[in-house]
């Protein structure tokens, strides 16, 4: 069973398969009503719909990031509803790149559900095979709904670095030092602080390196093949170990992109910064940098 990418064919020929749940993530930070819209016209069949900020982030507190990560329990219980438990197969998918997709994945596996997939190259990989879409009103299309199951969450703590941790990593020295690498996968000019237009404050994190999410895809929007993440992993990580490699964001979704990128290059062990950039930024005291750091 796939637990990294699955091609529109593969999906395809599974559609009707009560073991497998199709999730669509399609979600648009400048337009949050984009996505359940999107959905509501025109969807990949069976699948349902996951709202960034309603289902796969937590409430917001004046101390966290823009997405905090979604209590266990009650990401466990929208699973079930879902009708996800162990024996599920699940896909998830989004306008095409992955990155929102690549969150549901990373969420699936910290509750310790390895049998999730993300659908490589998103629904624009559906339409360019003109494969069917569902386009039934939802209320319609609701009473196809997967039955409940019993989800079985098992959270794993040691995938996630809270703030405090990075504090104590640049105190010590690990971060400068490069025991461990810091590794932001927001876009070069974000990172370097030329061109912030999400968060109130620009720069990166000091000691931080910058591996865009974008640079995991092909010109079609597909991700790159194992060899070639690899190669660009390998400079990035600079001869750390994966397992002391720590991956940030903006706000904890698009890090998601490169730890899926990191697997699929079978490269295991890196954890996420669930807080990332929006959460740093809470405390002005804590340090930023505006030189893009290599």
């Amino acid at each position: 069973m796939p637990d990294t990418l699955m091609t529109a064919r593969q999906l395809a020929a599974r559609l009707e398969d009560p073991d497998l749940a199709i999730i669509d993530c399609r979600f648009d930070l400048a337009r949050p009503r984009w996505g359940s819209e999107a959905y509501a016209a025109a969807r990949i069949p069976h699948s349902l719909y996951a709202h960034l900020d309603r289902d796969l982030s937590g409430p917001l507190s004046p101390a966290r990031g823009r997405h905090p990560l979604p209590e266990a329990s009650a990401l466990a219980a929208r699973l079930g509803l879902w009708g996800v438990d162990p024996q599920v197969q699940v896909v998830a998918y989004d306008q095409g790149p992955g990155a929102y997709a690549a969150r549901l994945w990373w969420l699936l596996r910290w509750l310790g559900h390895a049998r999730v997939a993300v659908l490589d190259g998103g629904m624009s990989a559906w339409q360019q095979e003109k494969l069917p879409l569902d386009t039934t009103p939802i209320a319609e299309s609701r009473a196809e709904a997967r039955p409940a199951r019993h989800f079985e969450s098992r959270p794993d703590e040691a995938m996630v670095v809270s703030t405090a941790e990075i504090e104590a990593m640049i105190a010590s020295g690990q971060i400068a030092g490069a025991e461990v690498v810091l590794v932001d996968a927001r876009s070069a000019d974000r990172f370097a602080g030329r061109n912030e237009t999400i968060d109130p404050v620009a720069g990166h994190i000091p000691g931080a390196r910058n591996h865009p999410f974008t640079d995991n895809l092909d010109a079609g929007g597909r991700f790159l093949n194992r060899g070639e993440l690899r190669e660009r992993f390998a400079t990035t990580l600079g001869g750390v170990p994966p397992d002391e490699a720590v991956f940030m964001c903006g706000s904890g979704v698009t890090a998601c992109h490169d730890l899926l990128a990191m697997e699929v290059a079978g490269l295991k062990g890196a954890r996420l910064y669930a807080g990332s950039w929006s959460e740093w930024i809470r405390d002005p005291k804590r340090p930023i940098a505006h030189e893009c750091v290599t």
